[in-house]
């Protein structure tokens, strides 16, 4: 792949020597690592359930506020239809408009209150009074939508209403998600709202040492969100159990079955009773996903925020760039030229491969950029502390993997430049979605070569669908492959829109 141009070269942009990282091998992606045994879990046996044997637990909680009660049909129904909100499913409660109908704890309140949130996001609003009622949910929504407390809220009031933990004990709420950078985000918000209750947390993670972990577990935590392999390996040698498990929370389920996890997942919760409370959560809505929700939920309620055909955010300003390999570096730095120059500038820039981003992340820093990297090879120390320097602005460009497209929760990222366009749709929206967090605005550029011709049709029926205008050559792309063309609606948005030209 050829460097960068000489142009601009060796100017110093004042960000200081780049850091010593450590090796960063290459190959692409892969799914999730196998374990000492070549098969994770394969020590763990399915429990046979007796359910005249188990403990009864309460996990209906829910009582509606006079205020939502006295609310007529009409109104609800407007207000579901604004905020694009479809329900599928029986006995679903109305949704809750403003926080105080939710009825939760003072000490949960406050916390909100001091967030001075106008409102409930729509997931929020509708999945509260269905999680806080006991039943089996699945919520579809964008990255974003606030559906980390749509889930802990209720998990919260859930975990208040059981006995006490006892020595030996595990967790009573489990979350399960594909990434620790996601797990550690969503024990955060655990660990800010618990606080007031009393509730502990842990997060449990790979590539990270085991015995912190261990000792949290052990000492008894009310909450584990936990990735799989390592929850898989702390369940076979016997650190933890799921006895006590009554509220379960599949998060981002499509990204845990796109990583290959689905046979630890299996394992997992055939460890779990089966009256448990369980709660899946996905931004898209595949085959394998439901497949997933039959097998592990019952008489589930399904509540859908936005289009159920594949969508993205629709506040992102989506440019298609198409071009050849060998161009590709050249625009890059005329792009982050333009960038850099603004006031918010922070940028992420996603390859398909660990070495392309190791590559780029040399090259870049080398030339003066204030870049960094991260994919799934470096340490779990480095990413936290490349993470903290993009998350403040130290280093405004992260150059990443796929790694990073889901659970990254910045609010201020900008931009976002795919150089490598990824293997699918549901992977390009992730991608994008790192832009534009909580009704902001964002921008993506997307360099398109004629090896990604496969995906010309999908990729515009995903910018028509956000009302984009569309390359042309993109179009010529999907009819030479038989697709069918079709120019967009709608233009680009406020003064952006003259940005496409140096793309052309």
């Amino acid at each position: 792949m050829p460097g960068f141009s000489d142009r601009d070269r060796g100017r110093d942009r004042g960000y200081g020597a780049a850091p010593r990282f450590g090796g960063g091998g290459g190959g692409s992606r892969g799914g999730p690592p196998q374990g000492k045994f070549g098969n994770p879990g394969e020590r763990l046996r399915k429990k046979h359930w007796n359910m005249d044997e188990l403990p009864k637990f309460e996990k209906n909680f829910y009582q509606e506020h006079p205020d939502v009660t006295r609310r007529p049909p009409q109104e609800v129904e407007n207000y579901l239809r604004s905020k694009d909100v479809t329900v599928k499913g029986r006995d679903c409660p109305k949704p809750m408009m403003k926080f105080h109908e939710a009825n939760f704890p003072n000490y949960v309140m406050d916390v909100i209150a001091k967030q001075g949130w106008a409102e409930p996001t729509p997931i929020q609003a509708q999945g509260w009074p269905l999680a806080l009622s006991g039943k089996d949910m699945v919520g579809i929504a964008q990255t974003g939508s606030g559906k980390t407390l749509a889930y802990l809220l209720p998990a919260i009031v859930h975990i208040q209403h059981q006995p006490f933990l006892e020595h030996g004990d595990g967790p009573i709420c489990l979350v399960l998600a594909p990434t620790r950078e996601l797990a550690q985000q969503v024990q955060q918000v655990a660990a800010e709202y618990g606080r007031a209750s009393r509730l502990k947390s842990v997060c449990v993670y790979g590539g990270a040492p085991k015995g912190p972990q261990i000792r949290d577990l052990e000492r008894g935590v009310e909450i584990c969100i936990a990735t799989p392999g390592r929850l898989i390996d702390f369940l076979e040698a016997g650190k933890t159990n799921l006895r006590r498990c009554t509220y379960l929370v599949l998060d981002e389920a499509d990204r845990m079955l796109d990583m290959g996890f689905e046979p630890q997942i299996r394992k997992i919760v055939d460890q779990i009773r089966p009256d448990r409370q369980t709660l899946m959560w996905s931004a898209t809505w595949p085959k394998e996903v439901r497949q997933l929700a039959e097998d592990f939920l019952k008489q589930y309620v399904q509540i859908n925020v936005g289009a159920l055909q594949l969508s993205a955010n629709h506040n992102i300003l989506q440019i298609v760039d198409v071009c050849n390999d060998g161009e590709k570096d050249d625009k890059l730095l005329r792009l982050l030229e333009e960038i850099m120059s603004e006031k918010e500038n922070k940028t992420i820039i996603f390859t398909e491969t660990k070495r392309r981003c190791d590559e780029l992340t040399r090259r870049m820093r080398r030339d003066g950029w204030p870049a960094m990297g991260i994919h799934g090879d470096k340490s779990q120390q480095e990413r936290d502390w490349v993470l903290n320097e993009f998350k403040y602005g130290k280093a405004p460009i992260l150059i990443a993997t796929d790694v990073a497209s889901r659970g990254l929760d910045v609010e201020d990222v900008k931009f976002v430049i795919n150089y490598d366009y990824p293997n699918s749709s549901e992977d390009y929206i992730h991608r994008i979605g790192r832009t534009a967090r909580s009704q902001k605005t964002g921008t993506a550029y997307t360099f398109f070569t004629p090896n990604n011709m496969k995906q010309a049709s999908d990729l515009i029926a995903v910018l028509r669908e956000a009302n984009q205008a569309i390359n042309p050559k993109l179009l010529q792309m999907a009819e030479a492959r038989g697709g069918r063309g079709g120019g967009g609606r709608g233009g680009f948005r406020d003064d952006r829109r003259d940005r496409v030209g140096i793309l052309q």
